[in-house]
């Protein structure tokens, strides 16, 4: 038989994988020794938590073609909060919605966010539950990301962040649904692999205008107060689907307006104005053609009127003298002169 290749070195072939709980490679657990206290300071510390990873939420965060910088930007700071959740490349605008349940299903996430970009200046947010159900259309209003803000706060990355909700999502039904909705989807699984053991952030859910406003907090260790950390950004909601991407509406909201209709509203409104300004000169220069009226005296008006003395005529019968003309009068005395001084001289 041919004999076993050796490596360079003369090293010998590899020895066999111990077992797990023996050391000694035999299959049988080590006996004491002696030497336990010294293997026990070379032996490797158990891990921070021992507990068991059950609760498999996976998220799914993606987006379609067309959107801008800033959601972008959004995107990867929602990834880099939750580590529950995967990423995937952009989808086409002529794909349905329902094509993004098998995508959940090749990528094994049963939870997405989906960013719908449209006339590459609406951003529209879906929450959805995948396959079944239920899922949540928003418009995405005030975009800041963690980039853009520069707050002062700051918490590890990865680790699990507590949930706050306004009071207001117990006492509407819809917003009960939402607020469990926020729960599967944002909230890091215990003993997650890729999850820090601990809690030194917040997400706050709160409601005013109608609106859904979200915010992240740093817990700060002294005193428990919070920093703002970011992104933040508004959810204004549209419809409540009871399928996933699709089904029947369970819920629509009578305060949404689309930003189609509000930048209608606003250009209206700007014309109204631009409009009024040209009537108000067009009434200017009708006042300016039309002839005054001429008002009727007012027999009341010379009552103070105090009439002036009346002078006598005087009727002048000798002609006036008529006016000497100083220049000429000047001009006959220069010469005047001038002869007197030459009589004057032939006298002499």
């Amino acid at each position: 038989m041919a004999a076993a290749k050796r490596k360079r070195g003369g090293a010998a072939t590899r020895p066999r994988k111990r077992a797990k709980g023996a050391p000694n490679g035999t299959g049988l657990p080590a006996k004491p020794s002696p030497q336990g206290e010294e293997r026990e300071e070379h032996s490797i510390p158990a891990p921070v938590s021992k507990g068991k990873w059950k609760n498999k939420e996976r998220v799914l965060i993606f987006s379609s073609r067309g959107i801008n910088f800033r959601t972008r930007h959004l995107m990867h700071d929602l990834r880099t909060l939750m580590p529950h959740s995967k990423a995937d490349t952009k989808m086409d605008r002529k794909d349905k919605l329902f094509v993004i349940n098998e995508i959940c299903e090749i990528k094994n996430c049963n939870k997405c966010i989906f960013f719908e970009a449209k006339k590459k200046q609406d951003l529209y947010m879906w929450l959805s539950n995948s396959p079944q159900g239920p899922s949540a259309k928003f418009l995405v209003q005030n975009i800041h990301t963690l980039a853009e803000l520069k707050m002062t706060g700051n918490c590890l990355r990865g680790s699990r962040p507590l949930l706050s909700f306004d009071p207001v999502f117990d006492q509407e039904p819809h917003y009960a649904l939402l607020k469990e909705l926020f729960i599967q989807i944002f909230s890091t699984p215990q003993y997650h692999p890729k999850s820090q053991p601990f809690v030194d952030h917040v997400f706050t859910f709160s409601i005013t205008d109608n609106r859904i406003w979200f915010r992240n907090y740093q817990i700060m260790e002294e005193d428990a107060s919070l920093v703002e950390i970011g992104p933040r950004f508004v959810l204004n909601l549209i419809k409540i689907f009871q399928g996933s991407f699709g089904g029947p509406t369970l819920y629509e909201n009578p305060h949404y307006q689309s930003p189609n209709m509000h930048r209608r509203m606003t250009r209206l409104a700007i014309a109204a104005k631009f409009r009024e300004k040209h009537q108000v000169k067009d009434l200017q220069k009708l006042r300016k053609k039309e002839e005054k009226t001429i008002i009727p005296e007012d027999p009341t008006e010379t009552v103070f009127d105090t009439p002036a003395e009346e002078k006598p005529l005087e009727i002048v019968l000798v002609k006036p003298e008529l006016k000497v003309n100083l220049k000429k009068k000047k001009k006959l005395f220069q010469r005047q002169r001038k002869r007197q001084k030459k009589k004057s001289r032939v006298g002499v």
